[in-house]
């Protein structure tokens, strides 16, 4: 069974991958309770948390019963880096991610995220002197590389695990493709299957169903499936993709009931943390999700995603138990 430094987890463990704006307090509860094994913090930025920006400090909170929580954090600049690995430290988190994935300009532009991987060299000394500075297990998410032409995962992997990385997340696109066309999960593959790995390996990108999940451990030999968009608004599918694996059959969906109390928490933990306006207006992206298919159903998901306040789109959610109460999801 894979390790994170000292952090044992189970067969084939289900990672919640850290998303921008997603990956909450409130949410990673949510996944947590419906059986995610590993929860990632949003991805936060050394240079925002080392002049103490509001935002990126405040995605220093976890609490107890996300563990094992990893926090994650992007930057190019070896000083900061070092800096906010201080940070995070004191802050009690299990893991501490380094973000080498992240394909939007913003970020890129600035040589971070995917950036980096147009140098990998920065990449591994970043890396090396991260593992060297803290106590805690060290993990890096990236991509298979920076476009076609230029992957190199196998010598990327071999290379981290040399300098102290305790587990690597691989997203089965470049950062060319950003979030279009398949994942190829073969590259992946083949890391994991070098003989010269020990550390965990796990598959991000295009789980989206428990038998994707399954192909991954099963045909690819993964050690792990770290999920992003499947779970927006859906954090019921850790709980199906391990019943899947349990039985081999699908789980009931949950219920119109289970769905708006669901919900209803989620829109409440989200304002007790950050606040009526912004628990609102982050929420809102989870809604599609939580009440997907339903026929006739625009009225209601436009009051949920456009009222500013909350009372709005509490009562939204009484009405949509009051008349679709009975639906039955397929």
């Amino acid at each position: 069974m894979p390790k994170i430094g000292n952090i044992q987890l189970g067969e084939f463990p289900l990672l919640l991958a850290p998303m921008e704006d997603v990956s909450d307090p409130p949410f990673r509860a949510l996944c947590k309770e419906q059986g995610a094994d590993v929860v990632y913090t949003e991805f936060i930025s050394s240079e925002g948390l080392i002049r103490d920006a509001a935002k990126s400090v405040m995605k220093l909170d976890i609490y107890e019963k996300e563990r094992p929580v990893g926090i994650q954090i992007f930057g190019a600049v070896l000083e900061s880096m070092l800096r906010t690995v201080e940070i995070v430290e004191a802050s009690g988190p299990d893991i501490i991610d380094i973000n080498f994935g992240c394909p939007v300009k913003k970020v890129v532009c600035k040589g971070a995220g995917a950036g980096i991987l147009k140098d990998i060299d920065l990449m591994v000394s970043l890396t090396d002197a991260m593992v060297k500075h803290t106590k805690l297990p060290v993990t890096v998410k990236t991509r298979l590389g920076w476009d076609h032409d230029s992957i190199r995962i196998l010598e990327v992997a071999e290379r981290l695990q040399d300098v102290g990385c305790q587990a690597l997340s691989i997203h089965g696109r470049t950062r060319a493709q950003m979030y279009k066309g398949d994942a190829d999960w073969k590259p992946i593959a083949e890391v994991k299957n070098n003989p010269r790995m020990h550390i965990p390996i796990f598959g991000n990108g295009d789980v989206d169903t428990p038998e994707k999940a399954m192909e991954m451990r099963d045909k690819y030999g993964l050690d792990g499936a770290m999920i992003g968009r499947a779970s927006i608004g859906y954090p019921w599918f850790f709980k199906e993709v391990k019943h899947y694996f349990k039985t081999g059959e699908h789980l009931s969906p949950p219920t119109m009931l289970e769905r708006v109390e669901a919900a209803r928490r989620h829109l409440q933990m989200a304002i007790d943390w950050k606040g009526e306006k912004l628990g609102v207006f982050e929420t809102r992206r989870h809604y599609t999700n939580y009440f997907k298919g339903i026929p006739d159903f625009k009225e209601y998901r436009m009051k949920m995603v456009t009222s500013d306040d909350a009372a709005s789109v509490f009562e939204a959610f009484d009405e949509v138990l009051q008349v679709f109460g009975d639906y039955e999801f397929a």
